[in-house]
């Protein structure tokens, strides 16, 4: 799978602009703040209905306009897909496949299957247990269109439990057979969704040790642990326990959205432990991993945008990392970086073939 043409129209700071990509490496450079990521955000969005950085499609949009636009060309499976975004804030968005308006959004997430690394996926080990939820459901949506279904049937009744009970508080009275409910409701997208995630940390800790083994040259081990209660508790007797808690905290405080990925390097905790070498390494290492995953599981070479990746990193590292994704083949790579004679010199030694764009104030050449 492969993006021919890309346009934009009235996004983040492009007023207008068409880009056409190789089908293997592409490189936008420039300084910091001249567009770069916004053009591997746009990819991002025409596969994924969404900013990749959780932006509200109003900020996305370009400062003064009304709405915004974007177009890509793609090839899948030797078929042309031509895939439309047209956004009016407040107003319901539309994507379209080859002139056809999908009636749902997530009727088209894991069609054009994408992974995107940037310098704050770092949270991902750094933060709260939501950000590894998120890269969790990111993956999984991708690969499994019942596993989207059955979060999105668990997200809406969680948001109506969570509503009943803040009515009950404001109105000072509980109904537990009203809330029972909504709990015998979410015990089915739960227990698909607690085995999806148990069977995919079976498949994906094993390509994920094999790149970070890759990366960081075999010097020290690393593990993934998927923790939920609902491994070894019924989830039903978890909500029953837990309503007189959620009764006063007026939320629902158990079930798949408690739940966490354990990181660990040398059998410790990799965010308490880990140097800043090692996260950033272990973090790309997680990308390439949930990239080899989604091959496997969709038949088809996702899109790989790797924005940034190589601050900080001596010529020695970056030219290790290119190697790394030209001898596994990983289909169309889109890049960015401030140093463009250092692409172009790596790049050019390794015999590929590529194309580098020049971003200056939402302008792009190449």
């Amino acid at each position: 799978m492969h993006l021919k043409t890309l346009t934009l129209t009235n996004f983040k700071n492009y007023d207008l602009q068409t880009l056409a990509f190789s089908e293997r490496l592409n490189c936008l450079t420039g300084r910091n703040g001249m567009g770069k990521t916004n053009v591997l955000d746009a990819i991002y969005y025409l596969c994924m209905c969404k900013s990749h950085f959780g932006i509200n499609d109003r900020l996305v949009m370009q400062r003064g306009a009304d709405f915004f636009r974007l177009e890509g060309d793609f090839v899948r499976e030797e078929k042309k897909e031509k895939i439309v975004a047209k956004v009016i804030p407040r107003k319901r968005k539309e994507i379209e496949r080859n002139g056809v308006v999908y009636k749902r959004l997530i009727d088209h997430i894991g069609l054009l299957p994408v992974v995107m690394a940037a310098p704050d996926d770092t949270v991902i080990a750094r933060e709260g247990s939501e950000e590894r939820r998120r890269f969790l459901d990111n993956t999984l949506s991708q690969s499994d269109p019942i596993y989207l279904r059955h979060l999105v049937a668990y997200n809406r009744l969680l948001s109506q439990r969570n509503a009943l009970l803040k009515q009950f508080h404001a109105e000072r009275r509980f109904d537990e057979n009203l809330l029972q409910i909504f709990d015998e409701q979410m015990q089915e997208p739960a227990a698909f969704i607690v085995k999806a995630r148990q069977q995919f940390l079976e498949n994906f800790e094993p390509i994920l040790k094999e790149n970070y083994a890759a990366i960081s040259e075999d010097q020290e081990g690393i593990a993934c642990v998927y923790n939920s209660k609902l491994l070894t508790e019924n989830f039903a007797d978890l909500l029953h326990d837990a309503r007189e808690k959620d009764r006063v905290l007026q939320r629902t405080t158990i079930g798949i959205h408690k739940d966490d990925l354990a990181f660990k390097i040398d059998a410790h905790a990799l965010k308490v432990f880990a140097s800043q070498g090692q996260l950033k390494s272990f973090i790309l290492a997680l990308k390439l991993a949930q990239y080899e995953f989604l091959r496997q599981h969709k038949g088809i070479a996702p899109l790989l945008l790797l924005d940034d990746i190589f601050d900080k990193l001596d010529r020695g590292r970056v030219r290790s990392l290119i190697n790394l994704i030209l001898e596994k083949n990983y289909g169309q790579t889109f890049i960015t970086d401030t140093d463009e004679n250092r692409l172009q010199d790596i790049l050019s030694a390794a015999g590929s073939d590529f194309k580098i764009f020049s971003v200056d104030e939402g302008t792009v050449d190449g």
